[in-house]
């Protein structure tokens, strides 16, 4: 019998963010803008993957504060808990429960294919175990609030493939009759966005070239000013397509603004110093608001925790359904109550 079709269904959204650092702009036009979107239309369930984090980051108190972070980051760039379920990734031990069951089913070659295996790898580091299995728990992630939609960009698409594979060869192995596992479908986000880090490589925590979404003063005009250009003099034409400030700049500016900067490129008597200066600008009115809501929450801890603990029970309330069905269909007896 086939796996549950997601087309008799109403879609359920279910995807991860790491808490590994502080949030930047690159995972805003990468993912949080359309999570925001994506999250008031249908049933949802974000979730903040401090398992995952540990992969990379094994200090207590920074591990802590991030996670305290995300949470603030979201609520501020518009996430509504009324409309949806944000919470901690440990706050659902299902979720470890089911990824040790998924090991049992996933083939060692499988995990070695792993691109984010591989290129640690390829850098002569010596991955830790929790990286190899990352896709595994990854897919536990998911399969355990029933998600059907996965919002991911393009280079994520390996790891839904792994999760299908592992729902269909559960459903295979255990549940063959009366499958238990919906096998989910990626949505792949439109418009996802490269954005360049302040080194001209795409920005990443693990390059150390970021632009913090909640940067402000003189730590985001830094940044800013630090922006790798070319040496083309000011009075020179400049192309603005091959400049990684105009790259930013088409992100946070309105057509009519991002058009007359592209032509001030191009007439010359407009250096990379002008074109900084408007970004810094920019980037303070796109945010300007979510800045404002960001520090008021800081004001508000306990409504945070609050957010995250209601968030919480909802993700239980659904993993404890899936879950007890998994037990059921693999003969895992439990006695507790």
């Amino acid at each position: 019998m086939e796996s549950p079709s997601n087309s008799n269904t109403q879609p359920v959204v279910v995807s991860g963010i790491q808490p590994s650092g502080s949030l930047h702009i690159g995972n805003y036009f990468g993912a949080i803008r359309q999570h925001i979107e994506l999250h008031t239309k249908h049933e949802t369930y974000y979730f903040i993957v401090n398992y995952h984090a540990l992969t990379s980051l094994q200090n207590a108190e920074a591990l802590a504060r991030y996670s305290r972070d995300v949470a603030l980051d979201y609520l501020a760039l518009g996430f509504d808990p009324e409309k949806a379920s944000l919470f901690l990734q440990s706050d659902v031990p299902e979720v470890t429960e089911l990824a040790w069951i998924f090991d049992t089913l996933t083939p060692v070659s499988q995990l070695e294919k792993a691109v984010a295996y591989k290129d640690k790898l390829s850098q002569g580091m010596s991955p830790n175990a929790g990286l190899f299995n990352y896709p595994v728990l990854q897919a536990a992630d998911i399969l355990i609030y029933g998600g059907t939609l996965v919002p991911v960009g393009a280079d994520q698409k390996q790891n839904i493939e792994i999760c299908r594979d592992l729902a269909q060869r559960f459903n295979d192995r255990f549940s063959p009759d009366d499958p238990v596992l919906t096998v989910p479908d990626p949505y792949i986000m439109k418009d996802v966005a490269i954005v360049p880090g302040i080194d001209g490589q795409k920005m990443s925590k693990s390059y150390n070239n970021t632009i913090g979404i909640f940067d402000e003063g003189k730590v985001l005009k830094k940044k800013v000013m630090n922006i790798l250009t070319d040496s083309t003099p000011l009075e020179e034409p400049k192309n603005p397509d091959r400049c990684n400030v105009f790259a930013l700049i088409r992100l946070f500016g309105d057509p009519e603004t991002v058009d007359q900067i592209a032509a001030a490129y191009r007439a010359g008597g407009y250096g990379y110093g002008h074109a900084k200066t408007e970004l810094l600008e920019l980037i303070g009115a796109y945010f300007e608001d979510a800045r404002e809501r960001r520090k008021a929450l800081e004001a508000r801890p306990e409504f945070v925790m609050d957010v995250l603990r209601e968030g919480g029970r909802r993700g239980r309330e659904k993993a404890r359904e899936i879950m007890e069905r998994v037990r059921s269909a693999t003969g895992l007896i439990t006695t507790y109550e």
